[in-house]
């Protein structure tokens, strides 16, 4: 069998920064046992699937250990290529997601996601996550993801996490750094998530869905400038309206080529 496939940075206008996703475009669903190992062995943060339906198309998303519910930078990934790559000249894409519907749409090179708001809480500062992150959070807040904020960006930049001890947290699919940023940025932040198989994701559309509600909650506004500071770094430009967060990026083809199974 020959599949195509193509590896997509995403958040991103150069190649070798934001988030390299796989994408796999596919006819009809091949088991889930090869699936997961075509994720394994592309050992990227995400492999992206999808089928065509009458009206829409259904996606998946498996990093190299597990399937997951929500991947911002895959669905960015696989949006580029549908547009680009297979002829798609509809004004925006509808995905059927284990997330619910998700739509994207392009303006001028530029992709919006349009995701679900992930809820949050406080809670107590976990003695775990400041042992494993290295450094005291100010707030802790548990969800999907686990959100530590921190005084400094500063702080963010030079985290160097002990990934078996945040693995040992098994409650959150990962945990978010966060701190407020200067200038034309309003936010910076880093995403672990060691026991779903990535250590550290470079650029996390996922994670916004937590990120926007909190900071445009603390900054009074609803439109946010953000910057993920892993090592390659990306960015992002966010929105929240109507329940829903809005999510756009740029992204840009690496490769292309044909997976032989």
């Amino acid at each position: 069998m020959e599949l195509p496939i193509y590896q997509v940075d995403a958040f991103t206008s150069e190649v070798f920064k934001g988030n390299p996703a796989a994408v796999v475009p596919l006819q009809e669903w091949l088991p889930d046992e090869v699936l997961q190992n075509i994720a394994i062995e592309n050992n990227l943060s995400e492999t992206v699937f999808f089928v065509p339906t009458e009206n829409s198309f259904h996606i998946r998303w498996f990093t190299p250990t597990t399937e997951v519910d929500l991947c911002g930078h895959a669905t960015l990934a696989a949006s580029w290529v549908i547009y680009n790559k297979l002829s798609y000249k509809e004004d925006s894409i509808r995905y059927i997601s284990l997330s619910g519907e998700l739509i994207v749409k392009e303006n001028n090179g530029k992709l919006t996601l349009n995701f679900p708001i992930w809820p949050y809480e406080k809670t107590d500062i976990d003695l775990r996550v400041s042992d494993a992150l290295g450094s005291q959070p100010i707030e802790l807040y548990k969800g999907q993801d686990w959100l530590a904020i921190y005084e400094n960006q500063e702080t963010i930049r030079h985290m160097t996490p002990d990934m078996v001890k945040l693995s040992e947290i098994s409650e959150c699919r990962g945990i978010i750094v966060t701190a407020l940023s200067n200038g034309d940025i309003d936010f910076v932040s880093r995403w672990f998530g060691p026991n779903v198989g990535v250590p550290e994701d470079p650029v996390t559309g996922s994670a916004h869905c937590t990120l926007t509600p909190y900071w445009a909650k603390k900054l009074g506004k609803n439109s946010l400038k953000a910057q993920q500071v892993s090592p390659r770094g990306g960015d992002l430009s966010l929105e929240l309206k109507d329940d829903r967060v809005f999510i756009t990026g740029n992204a840009t083809l690496y490769l292309q080529g044909n997976i032989y199974i």
